[in-house]
């Protein structure tokens, strides 16, 4: 009987220290989470930037957590990321099996948000989605035969992320870590666009996306993450998403990944009332305009700078083009200011010349009838009314 006692005694004391040891962990400035969707024809990229990461690892500062969907595993699995010496082989513990779980469902990345912090508590979170992006909209199958929607197409499933269930996911995880996310960021092309972030301008602190496609290679996860760990006490949020900016388009100059024409951009999501109201004020100093001057806009925004998709455009090179068409407003100069202000940080790589910010500017009816029915519904559009312009832009 006195050593049946005297192992329970054992056991429950093991258990209270346990118990306490884990509640007594401190939270950490950051958890970086990453929700890679490599279901798809990006899969191998997926493996390599996992290693990448592991070139530097989660530290006594900072969760590196991965949630990641492979083609050639049926398991999703989670990830904390482990520092090694093995560049070719991902060696990171996974800490769940998640199973056949669908990384092209938006609640998928809430539970992602809400097991980290359950787990791996944080002050501060920059949460970034990796896979194929289209922008604000559907594109149903590119020249080789990949869907892309939106953003964070599955393979297996046939579902994807739009816009706004993305918006959806960054309010609920909002909500689950007490206060906005500090930096949302795309690992995915065509994301840089104003319509994405005005979803998330209530959830979202800070936003990073590229105007342009980015390269199979994405992000250079090892040499941003090193020079992040090695400021992580003095670098507030905007300076991380502007550090991150900067080194995945100097990876892509001369840098790690060669030489290849690419674009990234962090937004400061306060500023973006300001830049709306801006925009509000364009539109409706064009929507005055007469008929022939309607169909010069109508050419300046043909001539407007665009990627990949015939209606992504650079906002400020639609005004550039406006100028030179000899279409002036006062308003265009309050735009290019308060986009100034909105724009955190704008890199390029020197071939490019763009301005950071993509808008929704179709100048052929069939694209602008296709999806004029979801702008309505967007936030930007109720912020800004610039859809009206575009309906007058493409009348008949």
């Amino acid at each position: 009987m006195t050593n049946h006692l005297s192992r329970v005694l054992v056991c429950l004391l093991l258990l209270i220290g346990t118990s306490f040891a884990h509640a007594a962990e401190p939270m950490k400035e950051w958890n970086f989470l990453v929700f890679i969707n490599g279901v798809n024809n990006l899969d191998s990229f997926g493996a390599q930037n996992i290693n990448q990461m592991e070139e530097v690892g989660s530290s006594d500062k900072m969760n590196i957590l991965v949630q990641w969907g492979s083609a050639k595993n049926p398991n999703v699995q989670r990830l904390l990321v482990k520092k090694d010496n093995d560049k070719k082989k991902v060696t990171s513990p996974v800490v769940q099996n998640l199973g056949g779980a669908d990384m092209g469902d938006w609640k998928e990345l809430v539970r992602f948000v809400d097991w980290a912090n359950q787990n791996y508590p944080a002050k501060h979170y920059f949460i970034v989605v990796w896979d194929h992006g289209n922008g604000w909209h559907l594109t149903s199958v590119n020249n080789n035969g990949t869907h892309i929607q939106d953003i964070s197409w599955d393979d297996r499933t046939g579902n994807y992320m739009t816009t706004e269930q993305l918006a959806q996911a960054m309010a609920e995880s909002a909500k689950i870590i007490g206060h906005k996310v500090d930096i949302y960021a795309s690992d995915a092309c065509l994301m840089g666009m104003i319509e994405v972030a005005s979803e998330m301008q209530d959830s979202v602190s800070y936003y990073v996306g590229s105007q342009d496609v980015e390269p199979g290679a994405g992000w250079p996860y090892n040499t941003f993450l090193t020079k992040w760990a090695a400021q992580v006490d003095s670098l507030n949020s905007a300076q991380v998403a502007a550090l991150l900016s900067k080194d995945y388009t100097a990876s892509y100059n001369g840098g790690i990944n060669g030489k290849r024409p690419v674009t990234m951009s962090a937004y400061d999501l306060s500023k973006i009332g300001a830049y709306e109201a801006a925009f509000a004020q364009v539109g409706s100093d064009l929507n005055k305009l007469s008929a022939s001057d309607i169909a010069k806009a109508k050419m300046a925004a043909g001539n407007t700078k665009f990627f990949t998709n015939w209606d992504y455009r650079d906002a400020l090179d639609f005004l550039t083009q406006l100028e030179k068409g000899g279409i002036t407003a006062s308003s265009f100069a309050a735009l290019r200011s308060a986009q100034n202000s909105f724009v955190l940080s704008n890199d390029q790589t020197q071939d490019q010349k763009t301005w950071g910010v993509s808008v929704w500017l179709p100048s052929d009816d069939s694209d602008y009838s296709q999806y004029a029915e979801r702008y309505q519904g967007l936030r930007f559009h109720k912020n800004s009314d610039w859809g009206s312009f575009l309906k007058t832009l493409n009348k008949k």
